[in-house]
């Protein structure tokens, strides 16, 4: 197993992304320790792990508090030796569908100060014990784009782009204590489209139209990449990003 004996924090892991993290690396043999803010839903993955054997710790956390991040991450070290791997991928609360002249300056910020509050506490909470083992793993979704021309997307693009800053920065100050720092780019997962988004079914088609495999990734897919990235397979990625998009972005 790509795993076997790590440990591994899923903050937002009662989603759609974060679930399908924490499945495919308890499947590659990691305890997967879930975090988020709605027990039920955390439950629900748990228990999805658990009945195909694998480990599931489920913990209520609200990755903005500075304090409920610390203490957990603290709680995951001494309950298993180690934390290894870290993935932050909570609801930022961006607002899309309204032109950015029409927007207020509370929607368009959101996503940028929700982003980089939550993934500057989880970075360093992982990164501190990360450093002290000399070892770990800290995983980003979302990554650049390009401006989107038939959607208004508020301060999304500008929060991923401060994000992969941050994550350009940390691998550069922790890289020689051994921590890897990666960043997963995904063209869309029509998968995580609620079924009531108003126009979900056109757009899950325009999210496959520009790919070059003719179809998008699936959150399974998303997932064995993750799994992949955090293994000692991949002990030679750091300061990078993994493309997941069938082709939809070109490097």
């Amino acid at each position: 197993m790509l795993l076997e004996d790590k440990n591994a924090v899923v903050y937002g892991a009662g989603g759609g992304i974060g679930g399908a993290f924490a499945r495919a690396f308890a499947e590659e043999g990691a305890r997967v320790f879930l975090a988020g803010r709605t027990r039920e839903k955390l439950d629900r993955v748990a228990g999805e792990i658990r009945a195909a054997g694998g480990r599931a710790d489920v913990a209520v956390v609200d990755a903005l508090d500075e304090k409920s991040v610390d203490a957990h991450a603290d709680a995951v070290v001494e309950a298993a030796g180690s934390l290894d791997i870290s993935v932050n991928v909570i609801s930022h609360g961006d607002v899309q569908g309204t032109p950015m002249v029409e927007m207020s300056l509370a929607d368009y910020e959101q996503p940028v100060v929700n982003g980089v509050r939550t993934t500057f506490l989880t970075m360093r909470a992982a990164g501190r014990h990360m450093k002290r083992q000399g070892n770990g793993v800290v995983l980003l979704f979302g990554g650049d784009g390009d401006p989107v021309r038939n959607h208004a997307v508020g301060g999304l693009q500008v929060g991923f782009a401060a994000l992969e800053a941050m994550r350009r920065q940390l691998a550069a100050e922790l890289g020689r204590y051994g921590v890897r720092t990666v960043t997963l780019r995904t063209g869309g997962v029509p998968e995580t489209i609620p079924a009531d988004f108003p126009g979900a079914e056109e757009l899950s088609a325009e999210l496959a139209e520009p790919t070059m495999l003719g179809r998008t990734a699936t959150l399974a897919d998303v997932g064995a990449v993750a799994a992949f990235v955090a293994s000692d397979r991949a002990r030679t990625m750091t300061a990078a990003t993994v493309n997941v998009s069938c082709g939809a972005l070109v490097d």
